[in-house]
């Protein structure tokens, strides 16, 4: 039992707040990391300030529990993630998309109001894309359905002005078409439907009508 206890004495610790110099090394990385994916020559790059990690930890009221210029205030809360953008783009000239939970799920989390004023700072700061998911800061139970997230993203779209991604159970073409035609987002991401049919791109150009080119080696079975 004490062995028991130990163990989850150290999975369960509190963790420390961050000092200052620690919020500018970690800043420091992420303008590191934006200079290596230029010389690997990405596209674009994401900054992830989603599902309880780190940036999301400052943003959220539910976890920042600062008293300094980082903590409090929905500016100051916002204060790492606009640094972190900051120092990206002065090493990244590409197109630049940040992640954000645009739900926490808690009636003392951030709620759209907030999320709608961080996306207008993020326009301001000439932010390509916001993605928008949920959730992940504290436990919740989340009902999902088809498109659960996507009036996330058509929100802040037509609010704030600022190109959104559609993510959360977007699973056919057709319904991913009509997200994009009916200008509730400007992009449909779509991950767990690959581990299932890493072929979806083709499915979802038969759904629709469009033709795709296959690799040379699958033609006989293409059509």
């Amino acid at each position: 039992m004490h062995l028991v206890q130990s163990l989850l004495m150290k999975i369960l610790k509190t963790p420390n707040e961050m000092t200052l110099d620690q919020i500018e090394n970690t800043i420091k990385a992420f303008k590191d990391a934006a200079r290596r994916a230029k010389q690997a020559q990405f596209d674009l790059v994401e900054i992830h300030a989603a599902h309880g990690y780190l940036i999301n930890q400052f943003l959220s009221p539910l976890t920042n529990k600062r008293t300094d210029e980082f903590g409090g205030s929905i500016e100051n809360r916002y204060r790492l993630l606009q640094q972190v953008i900051d120092a990206v783009q002065s090493e990244f000239d590409g197109p630049i998309f940040v992640r954000i939970s645009a739900s926490e799920y808690h009636e003392d989390g951030n709620q759209m109001d907030e999320f709608l004023h961080i996306s207008s700072q993020m326009k301001k700061q000439h932010v390509d894309l916001i993605d928008c998911s949920s959730g992940g800061v504290v436990p919740a139970r989340i009902r999902t359905y088809p498109g659960y997230q996507v009036r996330f993203a058509e929100k802040i779209k037509q609010q704030a002005k600022i190109p959104t991604g559609a993510v959360g159970k977007i699973t056919s073409g057709i319904q991913a078409e009509e997200i994009l035609q009916n200008d509730r987002a400007d992009l449909i991401f779509v991950a767990r439907v690959f581990l299932r049919n890493p072929y979806w791109p083709k499915q979802v150009a038969d759904e629709l009508g469009i033709e795709l080119s296959g690799p040379v080696q699958y033609n006989r079975g293409w059509r």
